[in-house]
């Protein structure tokens, strides 16, 4: 099959935005479905990538457009097919740049699966082997069982291939590494094990195809042996396994719905016990405890995302019953009967999109239903210091870690943060005035000096009488008596919340100097 062929099905409704001629006769070897910002790792030559584009903002643009392409490029893809749904229409910037790394590029239109795409190539593509090389009819239909009964992955995948006349070994895998079914033949794999099996090529890998998946929790149909069965059996059991994981989707949705009611509970003050208790027993949990409580946070609002996220590092973490849901405010949260450790897995699980930084907090253990209002408060702390800490990355933080003034801060909103330093510090952060940079830094290092006045005057490289007159006017100017320790740590919090790389306020924010500030001799 070419890529003329595929873009000639009218029931697909391709619509080719760039290509030359020549590239259109491309023979196509498969179809791999990807979001993910960099691809070249999970495609191979000659095959079809299915994007839906959520890894594209318009902030990146060129340069986002470019390294995905680049990355098409270096894989050797026949071509890119573009989902319209995320954005309307694809980017121009993709267009362009698809144009200078010479790959084909086909718009998707919204209301096309990309199952029906990867259907028709894999049917068209395999369509004339004979029929003992796809699942027998029995064995169809005992799979279809299977998945109307709510049978597991592990189930389907050793039911699969046991017509089968040689031991065919098979894992389903999430590009986190996380081993979601294997054939007893497998052996275990590590979670980094399973990322380089998926990335480097070898063996069989196919997609499997389920819309409401998240990018987390995508699965993949791998067979160590390439040749261990026909392709397009494959790919038939990966079309399966899409329909197991597409009921699974649903019917965690309507769990997160009813976490949800949960996490109203949770944030509201005051909450009756029974009804506390009858919202963990709707989640299925535990009435006693103890219980763990996380929080999640992608920074986008794309539906499902973090849920999807946290899902899968509980999976990966080993974790018992849990509760995912979201609070009145949005944030993503996890109620987990017993202990659990995400911390190490929280990398692997950030890794599968890049582009997105997965922000997680976590809380102290809730003893009791009673103690889990108290812990979700610490976990949402903890999110919001590991945002402020670090905007752009992907890191969980835990408010047993926050052992420091700098690190407890982190978990105050910025805007908090900003008006707290404006109030305290003053005319110290007055861009207009000449003496304000002077009397700040000097404020700066003279409690970083404990106080010494030849110690600051020294770091200064001034005399100390310098410093103690410099001292005097900070004191006027913020009201604070800088002999006494709470007046130091005041200040010492301000400079610490004060996150404007000048360390200045605009123009014009003036605080009259308390009457008590007075000049000292130390």
């Amino acid at each position: 099959m070419h890529v003329e062929h595929l873009l000639r099905d009218e029931t697909l409704g391709l619509r080719l935005l760039w290509s030359e001629h020549v590239l259109l006769g491309r023979q196509i070897s498969g179809v791999t479905v990807t979001d993910l910002e960099d691809p070249t790792r999970f495609v191979r030559p000659g095959e079809v990538v299915l994007s839906g584009l959520v890894w594209w903002t318009p902030e990146g643009g060129r340069d986002k457009a470019d390294r995905f392409v680049a990355g098409l490029r270096d894989a050797d893809a026949a071509v890119l097919l573009a989902g319209e749904e995320t954005h309307g229409a694809v980017p121009d910037d993709l267009i362009e740049a698809c144009a200078r790394f010479g790959i084909p590029l086909a718009a998707v239109p919204a209301d096309v699966m990309f199952r029906a795409v990867t259907d028709t190539v894999y049917l068209q593509q395999w369509g004339e082997l004979s029929h003992h090389h796809a699942l027998p009819q029995n064995a169809r239909a005992r799979l279809s069982r299977l998945v109307a009964q709510d049978a597991g992955p592990d189930a389907i995948v050793a039911a699969a291939f046991a017509h089968v006349d040689r031991e065919v070994v098979a894992y389903v895998l999430t590009p986190s590494g996380r081993t979601v079914a294997a054939t007893g033949g497998g052996g275990e794999l590590s979670a980094t094990q399973a990322v380089g099996l998926l990335a480097n090529g070898t063996g069989a890998t196919v997609p499997v195809d389920a819309d409401a998946a998240s990018p987390y929790e995508r699965w993949y149909l791998y067979l160590p042996d390439p040749g261990a069965v026909p392709p397009r059996m494959l790919h038939e059991v990966a079309a399966i396994l899409g329909r197991s994981q597409e009921k699974w989707s649903h019917r965690r949705a309507a769990d997160h719905q009813v976490a949800d009611e949960l996490g109203a509970l949770l944030a509201a003050p005051g909450t009756e016990p029974t009804s506390l208790a009858a919202a963990l027993q709707g989640c299925r949990l535990p009435a006693e405890g103890p219980y763990g409580v996380i929080t999640a946070g992608t920074g986008t609002r794309r539906t499902g995302l973090a849920e999807g996220a946290l899902a899968e590092a509980l999976a990966h973490a080993g974790a018992g019953p849990s509760a995912i849901g979201r609070l009145p405010d949005g944030t993503v949260f996890a109620v987990v009967h017993g202990a659990v450790d995400v911390s190490g897995v929280w990398p692997l699980v950030a890794a599968c999109e890049p582009s997105v930084p997965l922000h997680g907090g976590n809380g102290r253990p809730a003893a009791e239903p009673q103690d889990l209002a108290g812990a979700l408060a610490e976990a949402r702390y903890a999110l919001s210091s590991a945002r402020n800490t670090a905007p752009d990355a992907s890191i969980l933080s835990d408010t047993t870690s926050l052992s420091s003034l700098d690190a407890l801060l982190t978990g105050v909103p910025s805007e908090v943060r900003t008006v707290y330093s404006r109030t305290v510090l003053g005319p110290l952060l007055d861009a207009a005035s000449p003496s304000a940079a002077p009397l700040l830094e000097t404020l700066r290092t003279f409690l970083a000096c404990d106080g010494s006045w030849a110690r600051t005057a020294e770091a200064l490289h001034l005399h100390v009488n310098t410093v103690h007159y410099r001292i005097q006017r900070i004191e006027h100017f913020t009201g604070r008596d800088l002999s006494r320790l709470a007046d130091r740590l005041d200040l010492w919090a301000a400079l610490l919340c004060n996150t404007d790389p000048g360390g200045r306020a605009p123009a014009g924010t003036r605080h009259a100097p308390s009457s008590t500030a007075r000049s000292r001799a130390r």
